[in-house]
């Protein structure tokens, strides 16, 4: 690539993919995509590539471990359209998903250590038999049986149905996911941001294996930060090029 700077500073397609580990193909849809900016074409139509082009291609593909390909691709496309604002709009969109990502997990976080060994039915307050019925488990959470339909309308609970009388009973995993919810309500989290967590909890079998989870999704937020750094920092380099 050195040798083509110092020749006009013209590069072919070659020249991107290999010093991206990319195919020609994909350096071509990308600019088809609008993440690069047109190129120049030779007299015999081929492509003509300048370092302006290899700067949209590393910004771009710098951006993608922090923001995901679509938002990445968005950015350069407003980039290279010359709406600057736009594109620092939408980078600004994944840094406050990144933070939204970080309250989240305190909040999951905060809630497992109030709940403690009062968590899972069996370690302090063991369920019936069969399961508990709306009232009682209401009147353990301290709230009213309305709250607890609110919450199952809202998908929180999912409780069957006592095939005799109708009546709703909590099972063990479904007093688990109410006092889950009971301590991110008192957190002041809505109900539709309760509702993936308790998903989160059910996919992971449980709070024991969610527990375990959250230094895994700690770590991957601190990577998609650093992620975000990198990113910011080529797409500047970028923005500088084309002045």
């Amino acid at each position: 690539m050195g040798s083509n700077l110092q020749s006009g500073g013209r590069l072919r397609p070659v020249d991107l993919a290999r010093g991206h580990g990319l195919s020609t193909q994909a350096v071509r849809n990308y600019e088809e995509a609008g993440i690069l900016p047109a190129a120049d074409r030779t007299p015999s139509g081929y492509r003509a590539y300048t370092p302006a082009h290899a700067a949209a291609l590393r910004a771009f593909l710098a951006l993608v471990p922090g923001h995901g390909h679509a938002s990445a691709a968005s950015v350069m496309r407003a980039v290279n359209r010359g709406d600057t604002d736009e594109a620092l709009r939408l980078v600004d969109e994944s840094h406050a998903q990144l933070l939204d990502d970080r309250r989240t997990l305190r909040a999951v976080e905060g809630a497992l250590r109030d709940l403690g060994a009062a968590a899972v039915p069996g370690a302090g307050e063991e369920p019936e038999p069969g399961g508990v019925f709306i009232g009682p488990l209401a009147g353990r959470l301290g709230i009213r049986p309305a709250t607890l339909r609110a919450w199952e309308r809202a998908g929180l609970v999912r409780p069957r149905r006592d095939p005799r009388t109708g009546y709703r009973v909590y099972g063990e995993a479904d007093v688990r996911d109410a006092r889950l919810a009971h301590q991110l309500r008192r957190g002041g989290y809505p109900l539709e941001r309760i509702a993936p967590l308790l998903a989160q909890v059910r996919q992971a079998g449980g709070l024991e294996p969610l527990e375990a989870a959250l230094g895994d999704w700690q770590a991957r937020l601190s990577a998609r930060g650093r992620a975000m750094l990198a990113g910011a920092a080529e797409l500047d380099a970028y923005l500088r090029l084309r002045g």
